[in-house]
């Protein structure tokens, strides 16, 4: 049996197929598999990493990029969907598995007479699957709230958000450890995503003086704002220094940052509504405000189940650390929060995933054999 996943762009749609990626590869049902992304993307070194075939396509989004960008981009795409003929005509897949990114167009525009399967991280689909979940075999979604943006007649399967295996295994006392944090602090982890957040980043070292005499901070900062957060480090007394822990990004160690958090405040992407959940820890959510509606609808589904708190972008300057020290202080809302967090937890989402993939490729061979 033969899988093409393709997904690109941000980590929300790369680290679900990775998670699925991960969980076939330990039970070795499949012959091949080929990763399809974009020829920019982050992806490209995270799947090699993992020893799987990678091929880069030329893609690029439509909506909402502007008259200026538009003609180059639809260029992009047309010469994405050539490359993608050829990769699909020679791979031949059984089965094509999409979970996000504009790199999806193309291949699916190719592979349209073959069985596809997507998975939709965040509870809204984003333009690029909204599009495919209406060519799409089988839909598998986080919650059941992404149903009704789904067509009426679509096979949609709820199967939580797939997550890579390990994730959740390091001890609390090990994840402190590894950040060489104090047990004895509570510890508030600042995450804007695999790209940061400059405004969460902004709004957090206005307060980090106040904040740390308080709690101590683990912040990933994103790679473009790294060496401010060095600057503002050096600039902290040196009485509360030893709470400021920075990092440009965390891969490896994002488990263990997650375990080792009290509090999250966040950008609300795809990964918030999978990944919280399983180590459940209350969330102070600040939707990027230019993601459409996505992170949005993402942090009002986690709001209206108990598990967060939203914050707007434009109230973080006078609302971030009120909210961030109510949540801390109070423990019988941290205690509620925490535990609706727990209750959406879908820990066996990537195997779910990987039984309905292979369902579908199978019912491919089962033709070709005939």
């Amino acid at each position: 049996m033969r899988w093409l996943i393709c997904a690109g762009g941000t980590g929300g749609g790369v680290y679900p197929a990775l998670a699925v990626l991960q969980e076939q590869k330990s039970k070795e049902n499949v012959d091949e598999i080929l990763w399809v992304g974009g020829a920019e993307g982050i992806e490209k070194r995270l799947v090699e990493r993992e020893g799987v075939p990678f091929r880069g396509i030329a893609a690029a989004g439509l909506h909402g990029v502007g008259l200026k960008k538009l003609p180059g981009n639809l260029l992009r795409l047309i010469h994405g969907f050539f490359e993608s003929l050829a990769i699909v005509r020679d791979f031949n897949p059984d089965v094509l598995f999409f979970t996000g990114g504009y790199v999806g167009f193309p291949v699916a525009l190719a592979g349209l007479f073959r069985r596809k399967v997507i998975f939709i991280p965040d509870i809204e689909p984003a333009v690029a699957l909204s599009a495919l979940s209406k060519v799409a075999d089988r839909i598998t979604v986080v919650a059941e709230e992404s149903r009704r943006y789904l067509p009426k007649r679509a096979k949609v399967t709820v199967t939580g958000y797939p997550t890579r295996p390990g994730l959740t295994a390091i001890r609390r006392e090990d994840a402190l450890a590894e950040f060489g944090l104090d047990p004895e602090l509570p510890t508030v982890f600042f995450f804007g995503g695999s790209k940061g957040a400059a405004s969460i980043n902004i709004a957090l070292w206005k307060i980090l003086p106040q904040l740390c005499e308080h709690a101590q901070v683990l912040h990933a900062t994103g790679e473009a704002n790294w060496g401010d957060a060095q600057t503002k480090l050096e600039t902290l007394p040196e009485t509360i220094r030893g709470r400021y822990h920075a990092y440009p990004y965390l891969h490896e160690t994002i488990g263990a940052a997650f375990r080792a958090a009290d509090l999250i405040v966040s950008r609300a992407g795809a990964s918030t509504i999978g990944e919280f959940p399983l180590f459940a820890v209350p969330a102070i959510l600040v939707p990027y405000p230019h993601a459409w509606r996505y992170q949005r609808i993402n942090a009002e589904y986690l709001v209206s189940k108990g598990a967060a708190r939203l914050l707007r972008d434009e109230e973080l300057t006078d609302g971030l650390l009120p909210n961030v020290l109510t949540v801390l202080t109070d423990a019988e809302e941290r205690e509620r929060m925490s535990a609706a967090m727990r209750s959406l937890a879908k820990p066996d989402a990537a195997g779910a995933i990987a039984g309905i993939l292979l369902e579908a490729g199978g019912k491919t061979n089962k033709k070709r054999k005939k």
